[in-house]
C-alpha cells in the first residue's frame, strides 16, 4: 500500500506542477523528441545558414543531454558540400547516439544528395517525402580556367612556389593532365570513405550493384526506398506519433548563428573586405541548389 500511495502522490505532485506556467513543460508526461534542422550548404563559412562542425556540435550535444526524449530528429534538406563538415557531424551524431543509447532517424525534405545524404545516413533509420530528392554518392570538383581571358587581356600571371606541385590545377595556368590525374586520385580516395560509411550505415539495406548506388545519381524518393537509400515516406510528426503514440511531443533545437557579424556598424568603420568571397560563396551555393533545379 504505500509503493501505491507513493505512486499516487507523485502522479499528483507531476499534475501540480504542470499547471505552473514556466515549469510546468518540464513535468510533462508524454514522449519527447528533440529535432535538429541540418538544412543549406554543408561548409564551413561565416554564412548564416552553412552546415559545419563549428555550428552544430553545441547544438547536437545540448540534444542528446536532454533528460527527457525518446528519440532525436534530423530534417535534413542539403545539396551536399565539404566531405570533412559532413564527416564531422555526422560522426559526432553517431557517437553521442551510441554513447547515451538514443535512437536517431533522419527525414529528407526536399533533398539530401551528396553531402546531405551522407549527413542522413548518422539516422539509425531515413525517410523521405514522396517528392523528395535523395543520393548522389560521389564526390565533385570544379573550377574555372582562366588562362586564356588573362592573355588575351595581356595580363602577366606570377606566381612562385617551393615545391613543383604547389600550383595543381592553378585557374590562372593551362590545364595539366598530371595535375588532373592527380586530383582523380584524391577523388577516388574521397569516394571510398563515403562509399564506406554508407555500406557501413545502410549496406544490410542496400538493393541493387556498386555501379547503380555509387556513381553520383540522384533518385526521387519511390527509386530511392526501392534501392533501399531510404526506409520509408513520411513525415517527421507522422513517423514520430507512429512510433511514440499521438501525444509525442516534438522539440526544435535551436542553432545559434556565432559567425553572424555585430550589430551594423556605423558608415565610418564598415568592413568590405569579405564581400567579394560573400559573393563568390553565394554563387557557389546558387549553383549547388541549382543542380537539383531548386
Amino acid at each position: 500500500m504505500s509503493e501505491e500511495k507513493d505512486t499516487e502522490t507523485l502522479k499528483k505532485f507531476r499534475a501540480l506542477m504542470q499547471t505552473l506556467p514556466m515549469a510546468g513543460k518540464y513535468f510533462e508526461d508524454r514522449p519527447k523528441v528533440a529535432v535538429i534542422r541540418l538544412s543549406g550548404i554543408i561548409t564551413d563559412s561565416r554564412r548564416r545558414n552553412a552546415i559545419c562542425y563549428a555550428r552544430y556540435a553545441k547544438v547536437i550535444e545540448k540534444a542528446f543531454e536532454r533528460e527527457d526524449i525518446v528519440a532525436v530528429a534530423l530534417a535534413i534538406n542539403s545539396p551536399g558540400g565539404s566531405a570533412g563538415q559532413s564527416s564531422l557531424v555526422a560522426g559526432l551524431i553517431r557517437q553521442i547516439a551510441e554513447e547515451k543509447e538514443i535512437p536517431v532517424y533522419s527525414f529528407i525534405e526536399d533533398i539530401a544528395a551528396s553531402g546531405g545524404y551522407w549527413l542522413a545516413c548518422a539516422g539509425d533509420e531515413i525517410y523521405a517525402q514522396a517528392v523528395s530528392l535523395v543520393g548522389s554518392i560521389g564526390v565533385i570538383s570544379s573550377g574555372f580556367g582562366m588562362d586564356q581571358f588573362i592573355e588575351r587581356h595581356g595580363i602577366t600571371r606570377r606566381l612562385h612556389t617551393a615545391g613543383r606541385e604547389k600550383s595543381m590545377l592553378d585557374p590562372f595556368l593551362p590545364e595539366k593532365q598530371e595535375d588532373i590525374e592527380r586530383l582523380q586520385i584524391i577523388q577516388k580516395d574521397l569516394h571510398n570513405v563515403f562509399i564506406d560509411w554508407v555500406r557501413e550505415r545502410r549496406g544490410h539495406m542496400l538493393k541493387a550493384t556498386d555501379r547503380t548506388i555509387f556513381e553520383g545519381r540522384i533518385w526521387a524518393a519511390q527509386a530511392a526506398l526501392e534501392l533501399g537509400l531510404v526506409d520509408g515516406i513520411s513525415d517527421i510528426r507522422s513517423l514520430m506519433r507512429q512510433k511514440f503514440g499521438d501525444r509525442v511531443k516534438l522539440i526544435d533545437m535551436p542553432v545559434e548563428n556565432r559567425f553572424l557579424p555585430p550589430p551594423f556598424p556605423s558608415a565610418q568603420v564598415i568592413d568590405v573586405s569579405g564581400i567579394g568571397d560573400e559573393m563568390l560563396e553565394a554563387l557557389e551555393a546558387r549553383a549547388l541548389w541549382g543542380r537539383y533545379g531548386l
